[in-house]
């Protein structure tokens, strides 16, 4: 089985790609042969612009893959700045890849709700998108099932991990090192954890149980709790945490409260937090 990971620099794209041993786990091996595993490609932005559709059909005719995972990504701001771009990212090139392979996997977002309710977003909740990013992941997601019957669509949400500056991938080193942060106080989400997602993901291409899933650690969370439980963790002063309102932190609109309801749920997002760090440079 030959696999193509496309925005292979990113988070999500590295911990598929890149890690040694691979976490994306059974049997799935990087570079593998004939009648060794499955082969991963990573296909970075510099080797394929997933939204030229002439070089997404020859790419895929090139490489021949059995399964396409998308990963490449616009930031929440940077959408809401470029609506077009964001389009294009999140719409138009996850419909090439999707036209011109056997089966693919596509992250959406917990963003495609409004979270004007207090609950777990469930996969059959009215979808309900308040930011140019959400409305554009909300599209991808319905245009990729759209045009392929073997889609694998999974809503994330606040993905952290290795190699991403983001501020739930680096708050607990800055408060390590003594850093004051200013953390966000009234937005909750569910997050998860990079290696947790990607181990799940296998399970469901294994499974080949195409659609929507939701995939993200148990529990809900604020970027201040998430900061808090990161100082305990690592023994810093939660003096050092700064609370913000989002309007404050953020130029596009955030819906207040999305955690997503998982099933079955990934392990507690602070048991996550902690293996995080534990194996944290």
């Amino acid at each position: 089985m030959r696999v193509v990971v496309t925005g292979a620099t990113g988070l999500v794209g590295r911990a598929l790609t890149q890690s040694d041993p691979s976490p994306i786990g059974r049997g799935w091996s990087r570079g593998a042969g004939p009648g060794e595993g499955r082969e991963v490609i990573a296909l970075t932005h510099a080797d394929l612009d997933i939204t030229d559709g002439v070089a997404v059909a020859k790419t895929m005719r090139d490489l021949r893959p059995d399964l396409v995972i998308n990963c490449a990504v616009v930031g929440v701001d940077q959408c809401e700045r470029d609506p077009a771009l964001a389009r294009a990212v999140n719409v138009d090139g996850p419909v090439l890849l999707a036209k011109n392979s056997p089966a693919i996997v596509h992250f959406s977002s917990n963003y495609v709700f409004d979270g004007a309710q207090e609950k777990f977003y469930s996969i059959d909740d009215e979808a309900r998108p308040i930011n140019e990013y959400g409305r554009t992941k909300l599209a991808g997601e319905r245009a990729v099932m759209a045009v392929s019957t073997h889609a694998f669509v999974i809503r994330s949400s606040w993905i952290f991990g290795p190699g991403k500056q983001s501020f739930i991938s680096t708050v607990h080193q800055r408060l390590r090192a003594g850093e004051r942060v200013q953390a966000v106080k009234d937005i909750w989400a569910s997050t998860t954890y990079v290696e947790d997602l990607v181990l799940r993901l296998v399970e469901i291409v294994e499974r080949s149980e195409y659609g929507l899933h939701h995939v993200v650690n148990a529990g809900v969370c604020s970027n201040a709790s998430f900061a808090r439980e990161a100082a305990r963790i690592v023994g810093a002063d939660e003096r050092l945490i700064e609370l913000v309102s989002t309007t404050v932190a953020h130029q596009a609109p955030r819906p207040r409260y999305t955690p997503l309801a998982a099933l079955p749920p990934l392990r507690d997002w602070r048991i996550a937090l902690a293996a995080y760090i534990e194996s944290s440079p």
